[in-house]
């Protein structure tokens, strides 16, 4: 399963099925799961741990330092889970020495052509990043995001569940789950209606999302108010509407409106 060209350091540990085309490039620290597949001319260096059945299109580049002017001498790693697709040159980066050191890729992900997430990001389950969209360090993205093609998304920014980033949209605040966004600079343009309902959100919890949005951005309340608003009102036992206030009160960067 590993082509004769292929180099792999000693010291990589592979597991079972585990296929390497002609040319690529396996690095020291390296522990690639179950029934991956690495394409020709790809490069995993290390510390990176592969989960199971990963597939690695060619000239692929992950698990390589990170793009720091002053680089640490602290190890740091990519963490990467199972069943996650990344089709030519997309570049995934480990963590950095100034951040827990660690960038974190969930399950069932798809990054598409040229698609690159930087140092210290944490992405989760069901993530789709179309063609070279790119995710600066220290990016938070949570499950079953859908993030448009050319798409650029600033550090420390966070994308809630469930969300929708147009295509080439810049994006420098935060994104609520549930909503669409889209522009330059980055908008809200109400829920993500087709992708709930695909997920199999009830017609009712569609339409609590839709009065806390309202209350939210098109009423004359302030923000602060429209919380206290929703709070106070039948919208606070939808557990989707709690999870959108959580969302607003653990941003730093602030939200996009």
């Amino acid at each position: 399963m590993i082509h004769p060209t292929a180099i792999v350091h000693p010291d990589a540990r592979l597991g079972n099925h585990v296929g390497i085309g002609a040319y690529a490039v396996i690095e020291a620290g390296v522990v690639i799961g179950d029934d991956c597949h690495i394409g020709h001319h790809a490069v995993i260096e290390g510390p990176t741990q592969l989960g199971r059945n990963n597939h690695i299109s060619p000239h692929v580049c992950i698990g390589t330092a990170p793009q720091e002017l002053n680089p640490g001498k602290r190890a740091t790693q990519l963490v990467v889970g199972d069943n996650n697709i990344f089709r030519e040159f997309v570049a995934i980066h480990r963590g950095s020495s100034k951040a827990q050191g660690i960038t974190q890729i969930g399950n069932n992900n798809f990054f598409m052509t040229y698609t690159h997430v930087g140092h210290d990001c944490t992405v989760g389950d069901h993530v789709i990043m179309a063609n070279a969209a790119a995710l600066g360090g220290h990016v938070s993205v949570d499950n079953h995001v859908n993030i448009g093609g050319s798409c650029a998304v600033h550090q420390f920014t966070r994308i809630g569940a469930y969300a929708m980033v147009g295509g080439g949209s810049m994006v420098t605040l935060d994104i609520l789950p549930f909503m669409m966004a889209v522009g330059d600079r980055v908008k809200l343009h109400g829920l993500n209606r087709v992708g709930l309902k695909r997920h199999g959100f009830s017609a009712t919890t569609l339409q609590q999302l839709k009065r806390a949005y309202k209350l939210l951005f098109r009423s004359n309340l302030r923000l602060e108010e429209a919380i206290t608003a929703i709070n106070q009102s039948d919208l606070s036992e939808c557990s989707e509407v709690a999870q959108l206030l959580t969302f607003i009160a653990e941003s730093k960067r602030g939200i996009a409106r």
